[in-house]
């Protein structure tokens, strides 16, 4: 960074200016606001929403990664972007009662079985494993790790929890990988949990008819049981 660009990054009013600026080009804009629905979306997803090509996309990504609007998550070949924080969307909400707008709604187009409920490798995923993980989190069952950025680790309570449920804890955080980290849902668009926990928790679900495998497909189906077991045990609907 040159001493200008430093200086700025100390005055608070260059900072405002230099943020506004980020936001108030109309591509980066659209990009901004369909990001507000909680989805991460690809670099190519983008260009499409900011009607511009891969290459200016890239481009316009940059600046707002740059002034910390979005983040980046690499999941294997892919890139996906969201939004910051929740700073970053009440800014967004604000200047949309501003301006009387509204944001595009994130339409997956995955089949719906697929959709619902499916295996990631050997963890849960779809609608019902982000449901899950998100359940955890406001059960207070996981809470981010501190070394390892993207990492949850399992609280007091969680790991009774968890327990509770039939979930070998201390056998999965003894299996030489990771022990539970956010691995973004393809359809969902939002994370589920993976690792060697979120492995017991899909061998927990399959041990009491939660949920069953369906033949030749990464699909499973929720049961009759595991609706009733996943509200009565969990607070979780699907």
């Amino acid at each position: 960074m040159n001493a200008e660009g430093a200086a700025s990054r100390l005055d608070p009013d260059a900072a405002v200016s230099r943020i506004a600026a980020a936001i108030g080009e109309p591509a980066r804009a659209r990009m901004l606001y369909c990001l507000l629905d909680g989805h991460a979306r690809t670099s190519t997803e983008l260009a499409v929403i900011g009607e511009v090509s891969p290459s200016t996309a890239s481009v316009h990504l940059n600046r707002l990664r740059a002034e910390r609007l979005i983040n980046v998550l690499v999941q294997g070949k892919h890139r996906y972007y969201s939004l910051e924080g929740k700073n970053v969307a009440r800014a967004l909400e604000a200047l949309s009662v501003l301006a009387s707008g509204s944001s595009p709604q994130f339409v997956p187009s995955t089949p719906s079985g697929l959709r619902e409920a499916r295996t990631c490798y050997d963890h849960l995923a779809g609608t019902l494993g982000v449901a899950i993980h998100d359940r955890f989190e406001t059960l207070k069952w996981i809470r981010a790790a501190r070394e390892d950025q993207g990492a949850y680790e399992v609280t007091a309570p969680g790991a009774l929890g968890l327990q509770g449920l039939g979930v070998d804890v201390e056998g999965a955080r003894g299996q030489r990988r990771r022990f539970a980290y956010a691995c973004l849902d393809w359809s969902e668009r939002r994370p589920h949990m993976g690792g060697a926990l979120a492995a017991a928790v899909l061998q927990m679900a399959l041990k009491r008819r939660w949920v069953a495998r369906e033949p030749d497909s990464r699909a499973l189906e929720i049961t009759s049981h595991g609706q009733r077991e996943l509200r009565s045990k969990l607070g979780v609907q699907v």
